[in-house]
């Protein structure tokens, strides 16, 4: 079922299109894209020492492609799907005491699945005007399309809610998100634990095709005490540009982990685009 939902939405790839949004960035813009509008991103992840500390497996993961679809349901509204058709891990070591060590049955030296899919709705409060920055709010939902078995996902769903702000001054376009994070304890049925999460992104205008883009996101663990696997802090800091030449958006972008348990240095390659899709009565 899962490979026949993503093969359907692979077809809309093959759309023209016109520019647009937020790649390579995670950190949510609240504007939205706009009522009947499409867009549709891609891309290639690469990230070295990758950690699962639920499966206890660790090495270099290949995401590709990674795909995101957003719909213009309202002028203020936007329904988001995000998520990797393949997931494919180089194992470089396995930690056999990991709490769900024991459910992995890949034996060999990779492992691979379909990479866990988040449903998100953001609704645009407040639009940008000189006197205050654009407001919006986004609700989020993981969906547990990783398997245990293949050491890549939890089995277990998760919820987000965030506050997101962005203000352009002059060149530079400025974005802060803060919310909350309800993680379930992949290895206990009956516990979960809160996290705060957070970004902060700027995008910098070098000419009217080129901008210069970087970010810091990630989440905060505040459990008094040690945070279940798969819940721990995490944090990814991100430099990139991007190019717009005609529809097309292309971007670029390497990334630092800022934690132990991140992956040491990744890259992402990809584009993006909108086109008018339907009406909005």
């Amino acid at each position: 079922m899962r490979r026949l939902v993503w093969s359907a939405l692979c077809v809309l790839l093959t759309a023209s299109a016109a520019a647009a949004q937020q790649r390579p960035l995670v950190t949510e813009d609240p504007e939205p894209i706009g009522a009947g509008r499409i867009l549709i991103e891609g891309g290639v992840d690469v990230a070295k020492d990758a950690q699962y500390p639920v499966s206890g497996l660790k090495g270099t993961l290949l995401r590709i492609p990674t795909l995101g679809f957003s719909f213009g349901i309202s002028s203020i509204a936007e329904l988001q799907i995000d998520g990797s058709v393949r997931d494919v891990l180089s194992i470089s070591s396995r930690n056999p005491n990991a709490p769900l060590a024991s459910l992995v049955t890949e034996t060999g030296d990779t492992t691979h699945d379909f990479g866990d899919s988040t449903i998100g709705m953001k609704i645009r409060m407040l639009s940008e005007s000189p006197e205050r920055p654009a407001v919006a709010i986004r609700f989020a939902t993981k969906l547990p399309n990783a398997s245990n078995e293949s050491g890549l996902g939890t089995d277990s769903m998760d919820f987000y809610a965030s506050l997101l702000g962005a203000k352009t001054v002059q060149s530079i376009r400025i974005v802060g998100n803060v919310g909350v994070g309800i993680l379930s304890d992949p290895t206990s049925g009956n516990r979960q634990n809160d996290v705060l999460t957070y970004g902060g992104s700027f995008a910098r205008a070098l000419t009217g095709a080129a901008e210069l883009v970087g970010e810091l996101n990630g989440r905060v663990s505040f459990s008094s005490a040690e945070p279940s696997p798969g819940t721990e802090t995490r944090g990814v800091m991100k430099f990139g540009g991007r190019y717009t030449t005609g529809a097309l958006r292309l971007d670029a972008g390497v990334f630092l982990g800022l934690t132990t348990v991140d992956p040491t240095i990744g890259f992402t390659v990809g584009f993006t685009y909108v086109f008018n899709a339907f009406q909005v009565p």
